[in-house]
């Protein structure tokens, strides 16, 4: 029994220093999968290096010593390389248009303007102070009419170049559209709001309209062959032949002028426009005038000249 005990002792023995002796250099440890191995791998490459540029790419790759970049500029966009040859800039001096593409005149306009530029009047548009506000002229709303076109005069001394057909003055109608300049137009405003309204009063209602007997119109003075051009055949001139009032009643020159009560009225207005206007006749001027008030806007070195 004793014998088995110490055989099986020795046996052990000799089995451990066998086992001991050819134990593995290495762990026994698992080694790593290949996937992990390559993830490692990259990560650690990935904190050494720079990024690559992508294929085609202009972008210069960026020198981890701290080297100045090279001085290259961008590669042009391929469209715009690609244009197409046709397309060329003018030049303003080798290539601009030499002839305006404005469509042609039509022949009427040619021929008015051919009898306009005669006359010796400008062709371009009016003036804004002589357009003024929609249903006014001469920048003065209680003028109220339309601007007209250059009128070339029939004989030397006359013609209107910016006239104006008014209609009424103040808020007094006229009997019918008479044709002047702005500066006879307000003439007539003022005289109307300074002049014909206080003369009248309250007198049949007040004012309702002036009684137009000529404005513009070629002719000489007085309508006397040899005589000068009178102020209507340019513009400036207006005549009066009767004032109406707000009752129907027409107050007129002929047949006031020696009236008691109208008379008084009339000579009023006719003392009024000296002033407004630099020549007033009435009747008492001469037979030419004895029935209307002629008005004009000359002006002579002594003042207005009233008769």
């Amino acid at each position: 029994m004793r014998t088995l005990g110490a055989a099986g002792l020795v046996l052990a023995l000799l089995i451990g220093g066998a086992a001991q002796a050819e134990a593995p250099e290495t762990s026994l440890q698992p080694k790593a999968r290949p996937v992990h191995a390559a993830a490692t791998d990259t990560a650690t490459e990935a904190t050494h290096r720079h990024p690559q540029a992508r294929p085609g790419s202009t972008a210069v790759k960026v020198i981890a010593s701290g080297a100045a970049l090279p001085g290259r500029r961008p590669e042009p966009r391929p469209h715009a390389a690609q244009r197409p040859a046709e397309i060329v800039q003018v030049a303003a001096s080798a290539a601009a248009v030499t002839r305006s593409i404005r469509p042609e005149e039509r022949p009427e306009n040619l021929r008015r303007l051919v009898t306009v530029s005669a006359s010796g009047f400008r062709t371009q548009p009016l003036p804004e102070a002589i357009t003024g506000r929609k249903g006014s002229v001469c920048g003065d709303p209680a003028i109220k009419g339309e601007t007209i076109a250059p009128i070339a005069g029939r004989v030397k001394g006359c013609g209107l170049e910016d006239g104006v057909k008014v209609t009424s003055v103040a808020g007094v109608a006229l009997s019918t559209p008479a044709i002047m300049d702005c500066t006879t137009a307000g003439a007539l405003r003022s005289w109307v709001e300074s002049g014909v309204k206080p003369a009248v009063g309250r007198l049949g209602g007040g004012v309702a309209k002036l009684q137009v007997a000529s404005s513009y119109v070629c002719r000489p003075r007085n309508n006397q062959k040899g005589e000068k051009v009178s102020e209507h055949g340019r513009g400036r001139a207006i005549d009066i032949s009767a004032i109406v009032l707000e009752n129907g009643v027409a107050i007129t020159v002929l047949k006031g002028w020696g009236d008691g009560q109208h008379g008084k009225v009339l000579k009023s207005m006719h003392k009024a426009a000296c002033g407004p206007f630099g020549t007033v006749l009435g009747p008492a001027a001469n037979a030419f005038h004895r029935d209307h008030l002629h008005l004009d806007t000359a002006r002579y070195r002594g003042g207005s000249f009233c008769r």
